[in-house]
């Protein structure tokens, strides 16, 4: 049989793709993209265009019937001179950083190597137990934390300490930062689990068994191998977390709607709604609280992009080398 030899030379010497060709993929590639770009334009940029128009507006009524003219950057500067915007934005920084490191990605990724490194069966249970807090319905899952930090002589925690000798608190008024970012934090930490579960089991096992034949520990795996070869997860999971959390209040308002007191806990897109919706003031804000939604999106696209340059965004993406001989 005749062995057949292409050459380097040989493939420099073939004649480059027909324009005809080039059109063809270029239309197959927009073709497979123009789905996912519809529902982006639909659902994303036409609703953050409408959201920037309404923040330039004085619309007040919940039925839209009442006219409104074009005020400029007003809700803006309305926003700025607000005494409490300072305390808002540190509320959801720290609401953010806290439960995004400890919880949504840190603990995500800690359960996730340690489920994967022991028996298979049991692995995947611990991984179904902690998927609870995220199939609860809200409400519910709600009412659970309250009853766990209700007031005195309630509470389930009252009721463990008691024997101590511990005196009865009311732990949610004392200690309300704790129980927001708890109660956020196990719903989050099932999502980068499953991704990070999914992620590690698919590394090749060839890794990990020529790891173990040179004498590396586990924890040098981890470092060496697991955590570089999961990076694009780990982008995904911090980036949309994230913004899933800059976003979220709905545990907030449902647990201490923003409170104890005034503006304890309460984060951005909390303000942005009861300024919109369900203001102090007894009417609807419409324009006013836009403005607070738009800012909060301009902040989570800048952090997005952040995230890009920071994973090495067009490394994780970058075509395969080959060379050819």
């Amino acid at each position: 049989m005749a062995q057949t030899t292409v050459t380097s030379e040989a493939l420099v010497d073939r004649e480059p793709p027909s324009r005809w060709a080039q059109f063809r993929a270029t239309l197959g590639a927009w073709g497979f993209m123009a789905p996912a770009g519809v529902l982006v334009l639909v659902f994303f940029f036409i609703p953050v265009i409408i959201l920037f128009v309404v923040s330039m507006t004085d619309l007040s009524s919940s039925n839209f019937s009442e006219p409104w003219t074009f005020i400029g950057l007003e809700n803006y500067a309305r926003l700025f001179r607000d005494k409490f915007f300072p305390k808002i934005l540190t509320n959801t920084f720290r609401y953010v950083i806290l439960t995004l490191s400890f919880f949504n990605v840190g603990l995500a990724l800690v359960l996730a190597l340690l489920t994967t490194h022991i028996e298979r069966r049991a692995g995947f249970f611990f991984r179904m137990m902690w998927l609870l807090p995220r199939i609860t319905p809200s409400v519910v899952y709600i009412l659970m934390w309250r009853r766990i930090a209700h007031q005195p002589p309630f509470g389930i925690i009252n009721q463990l300490l008691s024997p101590f000798g511990v005196e009865p608190r009311y732990w949610l008024f004392e200690r309300p930062w704790l129980f927001v970012i708890l109660v956020n934090g196990f719903v989050g930490a099932s999502f980068g689990m499953i991704l990070f579960s999914s992620a590690i089991e698919a590394i090749p096992r060839d890794y990990i068994t020529a790891a173990k034949v040179d004498g590396a520990s586990t924890l040098q795996i981890i470092r060496d191998i697991t955590i570089p070869m999961i990076r694009w997860p780990l982008l995904f999971v911090t980036t949309y977390q994230t913004l899933s959390l800059l976003t979220s209040f709905e545990y907030i308002l449902l647990l201490t709607e923003g409170g104890p007191g005034l503006f304890t806990t309460e984060v951005w897109a909390l303000t942005a709604y009861k300024r919109a919706l369900k203001t102090y003031f007894g009417h609807n804000q419409w324009g006013y609280g836009a403005a607070w939604g738009f800012i909060l999106v301009f902040i989570g696209i800048v952090l997005a992009f952040v995230y890009l340059r920071v994973f090495r965004f067009n490394e994780l993406v970058q075509e395969p080398k080959i060379d050819v001989l």
